[in-house]
């Protein structure tokens, strides 16, 4: 009887995977042996039940899953997929990143491994139920053995499980880690048991066949995920080195960190989240572990989820992280738009890190950090932000034979634009503000960071220091200019500039820089100077009161076929005032006249003041002068202004009633000295003096209105004026009232 159990145990062992009628058929031989097999196949059977009901609530295992890049390409398809339209298979497919949001959205715990969030949003959604598979038997014929038969099962229950452990451990000394993955896949499936629980140091062989080789180029990355969230599930302990190289080795450059389709950053969260679900939890990861998920998540754009990531680092987990990691969100931030205060919030990190700003730009990654950090200055328009870390870097040793600032600025086209911005508009604000050592320093500082001022940037800074008539510093800049426009680092400066220059000199009484000035652009631009040279030239014999030299360079103009303008006549009638020359005042206007130049305010204000000598003759010429004054002024007034009102207008000014008021003094001084009748003089000289001191643009201009009115009214319809025009001429003769 105990041979013929060992049979039976021997046909029950062969029957397992077969139905109840193979069971039976196999040992048919005996009613006894049929009893057995019936029962071993009724135990099957419950056995093979609840396995089909564990398959379907893990069918989102790893290896089952399809391959990375097929959910890569998915992603954007993910991020709108409607909830009506999330099934079984979509969910299944979902990355890392993608279960969390929707569980997120759903109001669910986002922390777990892969498998906890599939299976948290499987419930949530339905998709899960815990159906069992029986056989119903209740048709079958129970079939019991003989009360004197007893049956002995001697054979090792646990053969199966102990054979392929043994059979997984060989193919993971063999480095066969596909084979191990799927034995490891089986034994878990089929044999495994609560009270049996797949050994730890089968998971860490297989795991170690799976990182062997960068985890073959990261396509064991799915498998090793899924090993290390079955040792956290079952609390074993992730061994830290498999564990770190696990993360790192997944990590790719291609899109959403993968290499070459594979692994990626949400397979990199999942193995982070199962080695901090592990006993000895985050301890274990190091911090190059964080870097590299930092760094990826960067290189893909997850800015905000990098910025995170890193400070816990900093924060919560008091990590000093290489540089590298700092530079590449910074960059990615700076990269994006308007996340300038992100770069701000990582170069806070790096120096929370211990990291000193005046010392980075020594490394590589330091450089591009405060490139970063330039970069969002200016997108921020945070002046002073950009200039203190150029500053920063300039400080920094090691950088030799270049300096650090000059190295940031060269980080990049963009770095390169950032910085000549922000010198641009420092240089703005300070010739805004008078300031001219600013801009003069700032423009030294652009040279020195290997940025190209541009033209209106240096006119700008001479500008400035004319302004402030300094005149030593214009003429060594412009010096300067001369030099870098020589060696090909800058365009030439225009005449307007040495022309601007020269008229420092020359306020500054620096006759000497006047003559280097005008030798250089003589130099420069093989010519003695435009019109405005010349009248530089003009106003410092004008202030000598030479007339003659005066009169000679205008004839030179004329010779040279340069036209003379209105402030070229009224410099020359300037120097008629120097040397108290009214007759020549008058003269020139006179000249000035027939070349069809016609005198503006400042040139009848100049001719005026030249008749203030207290000659009688010189009265009169004033008194001849004024009266054309306002013939010009009605005439302006009716046919409105035309060009420019500072070089055009004949408007009287206050000066003007200053001038008429000196003139009509000293005429007063004239009829009592006995050189002219009282009466006469106030009827005849006084007369146009007078009506420039009662001037009144705002009556004259109501007076010009009405003779429009007029004219318009004894004109025909087809004469009349367009209403628009005439409105616009009205506007016109307000605007030069006011």
């Amino acid at each position: 009887m105990k041979l013929f159990g060992h049979a039976v145990t021997a046909a029950l062992t062969l029957a397992a995977h077969k139905s109840y009628i193979e069971a039976f058929a196999l040992s048919s031989s005996s009613p006894a042996a049929a009893a057995a097999a019936a029962a071993a196949a009724t135990k099957k059977s419950s056995f093979t039940s609840q396995n089909v009901v564990k398959k379907q609530c893990n069918n989102y295992n790893v290896a089952e899953r399809s391959s990375q890049q097929l959910s890569m390409a998915l992603d954007t398809q993910y991020e709108t997929t409607s909830e009506a339209s999330m099934d079984f298979e979509t969910i299944r497919k979902l990355p890392y990143r993608q279960l969390q949001k929707y569980c997120k959205d759903r109001g669910l715990t986002a922390n777990g491994s892969t498998a906890a969030l599939r299976t948290r949003l499987l419930e949530d959604l339905g998709l899960v139920t815990g159906r069992s598979e029986e056989c119903d038997t209740s048709g079958d014929e129970e079939i019991c053995p003989p009360d004197e038969i007893v049956f002995v099962d001697e054979s090792d229950p646990d053969f199966d499980f102990n054979a392929l452990v043994t059979e997984i451990q060989e193919k993971s000394s063999m480095g066969h880690w596909k084979a191990a993955v799927r034995k490891l896949k089986q034994l878990s499936k089929r044999y495994a048991r609560p009270d049996k629980p797949v050994p730890e140091q089968t998971f860490i062989a297989v795991l170690e066949a799976c990182v062997a080789n960068r985890l073959h180029g990261a396509r064991a990355s799915e498998p090793a995920r899924k090993i290390m969230e079955d040792m956290a599930e079952q609390g074993y302990t992730i061994p830290a080195n498999l564990g770190n190289q696990c993360v790192v080795n997944c990590l790719g450059n291609g899109p959403n960190g993968s290499h070459d389709g594979c692994g990626g950053i949400d397979t990199a969260l999942a193995m982070l989240a199962a080695m901090e679900s592990s006993p000895s939890g985050s301890q274990m990861i190091t911090v190059d572990t964080y870097g590299a998920v930092v760094s990826a998540l960067s290189l893909d754009g997850a800015v905000e989820e990098a910025c995170l990531l890193l400070r816990a680092m900093v924060v919560d987990h008091s990590f000093t992280p290489p540089l590298s990691v700092f530079s590449d969100v910074a960059h990615a931030a700076a990269k994006a738009e308007n996340m300038g205060e992100t770069v701000l919030q990582v170069l806070s990190l790096a120096k929370a890190s211990g990291y000193i700003l005046d010392s980075i730009a020594s490394a590589q990654s330091g450089r591009e950090l405060l490139a970063s950090g330039v970069i969002a200055a200016e997108q921020m328009n945070n002046l002073p932000l950009g200039l203190r870390l150029l500053t920063a870097a300039a400080k920094a040793e090691g950088c030799a034979p270049d300096k650090g600032d000059a190295l940031v600025a060269s980080t990049s086209s963009a770095a390169q634009r950032a910085c000549t911005l922000i010198h641009r508009r420092a240089i703005d604000t300070a010739v805004k503000d008078d300031n001219w050592k600013l801009a003069v320093k700032l423009e030294e500082l652009m040279v020195n960071r290997s940025l190209t001022p541009s033209t209106s940037v240096l006119r700008k800074v001479v500008g400035v220091c004319v302004k402030c008539e300094k005149s030593k510093k214009a003429t060594s800049f412009l010096l300067e200019w001369i030099q870098r426009a020589e060696d090909g680092k800058a365009e030439k400066p225009p005449l307007s500039v040495f022309n601007n220059v020269v008229n420092a000199c020359e306020i500054c009484g620096e006759e000497e820089l006047t003559l280097v000035v005008l030798d250089a652009m003589k130099k420069v631009h093989q010519s003695e100077g435009n019109i405005v040279t010349t009248n530089i030239a003009l106003k410092r014999l004008a202030k000598q009161g030479n007339l003659m030299a005066v009169e000679g360079l205008i004839i030179g103009m004329l010779q040279a076929g340069m036209e003379p303008n209105v402030v070229t006549y009224t410099t020359a009638i300037g120097a008629c005032v120097k040397a108290e020359d009214s007759a020549m005042a008058v003269e020139w206007m006179r000249r000035m006249r027939s070349r069809l130049v016609m005198p503006n305010c400042y040139t009848y204000n100049t001719v005026l003041a030249a008749c203030l000598d207290g000659k009688l003759e010189s009265t009169i010429r004033a008194s001849k002068v004024a009266t054309e004054m306002l013939q010009d002024i009605q005439k302006e007034l009716r046919d409105g202004l035309k060009g420019s009102s500072e070089y055009t207008s004949v408007i009287p000014d206050a000066y003007t009633k200053v001038l008429a008021r000196s003139l009509m003094k000293q005429l007063r001084e004239n009829w009592r000295s006995g050189e002219i009748n009282m009466q006469v003089a106030k009827s005849t000289v006084r007369v146009p003096l007078l009506k420039l001191v009662d001037f009144d643009k705002s009556e004259a201009a109501a007076e010009i209105q009405k003779q429009k009115e007029t004219a318009k009214a004894q004109l025909g319809e087809d004469a009349q004026l367009n209403s628009e025009e005439l409105n616009q001429d009205l506007a016109n003769v307000v605007a030069m009232a006011k």
